[in-house]
């Protein structure tokens, strides 16, 4: 009898007290969203905060509305949408076609690292505003300076990731690889790249989340229109409805585009986690 009970309650190990942070937290996440909303509309409603420094979220929705209709800061709102997503994404593609060999390179080729690393590693720290000048005196002011300055900000997280990436591959996986006939390019292609997704999936996050953090710097210089040119606009004039709303478009966007970069990690490496 007890014999047949403790066959009934075998489980897997991985079962019994589960994996590290096993299970969705979707119903969490969104239930401090919604404490924190009305947490904002309480404060406001109740005057506990000037308007000037926290306006309400209904000021805050009819500023949206207002700026999708009649504009803000010179242009609408799918015009400021449409400039930052051009210079984001352009900035990430130039980055993912370029940091991604240059840092599977430097996992394979101690050349390459000895000539990359240095570079990387010296201006990976810095904050894009300090380096802005630099690039306005070269390269101008005008569209590709802005592109420029988020591509630098994409390439670092990038290339470090791809490495660590390459890193990660076992030597086990190469030697047999080897043994089988293959070339050294074809070690890369099908067994050092594959190992490497994961880790460039991740710097892939990183590197759109810093793109976004980038983007009200590169505005900065002599921009006409985007998101980032909005916020700065409307904070010299004290609007500081239109700058929570222009944080919160920049802010959903790009939530938006990093689920998106998981979607496509889900899809093309099933085995993530699992191996």
């Amino acid at each position: 009898m007890l014999e047949g009970v403790n066959r009934a309650r075998a489980v897997k190990p991985g079962k019994i007290y589960g994996a590290p942070g096993e299970g969705s937290s979707g119903l969490i996440s969104l239930a401090t969203a919604l404490v924190l909303l009305a947490l904002w509309v309480l404060v406001t409603e109740m005057n506990w905060v000037r308007p000037l420094f926290l306006p309400s979220p209904f000021t805050v929705w009819e500023t949206f509305l207002t700026a999708i209709t009649e504009g803000a800061s010179n242009s609408t709102l799918l015009e400021h949408i449409l400039a930052s997503l051009a210079r984001v994404f352009c900035a990430f593609f130039l980055a993912l076609i370029t940091a991604v060999p240059i840092g599977i390179l430097m996992g394979v080729n101690r050349v390459v690292r000895g000539l990359f690393d240095p570079i990387i590693e010296f201006y990976r720290p810095l904050p894009p505003l300090a380096y802005l000048p630099l690039i306005i005196i070269w390269l101008g002011i005008d569209e590709f300076p802005k592109v420029f300055l988020i591509y630098l900000a994409i390439f670092a997280p990038l290339a470090i990731a791809a490495r660590a990436g390459v890193r990660s591959v076992s030597t086990e996986q190469v030697h047999a690889a080897y043994a089988m006939g293959a070339t050294r390019s074809q070690v890369i292609t099908h067994v050092i790249l594959k190992a490497a997704l994961p880790e460039i999936f991740t710097g892939m996050r990183i590197g759109i989340g810093v793109g976004w953090t980038t983007l009200v710097a590169a505005e900065m210089v002599a921009a006409h229109r985007g998101l980032g040119f909005m916020v700065l606009n409307a904070a010299e004039y004290l609007a500081s409805e239109t700058v929570i709303m222009g944080i919160i478009v920049i802010g959903v966007f790009a939530f938006t585009f990093d689920l998106m970069i998981r979607y496509l990690e889900k899809m093309l490496i099933p085995w993530k986690g699992k191996v």
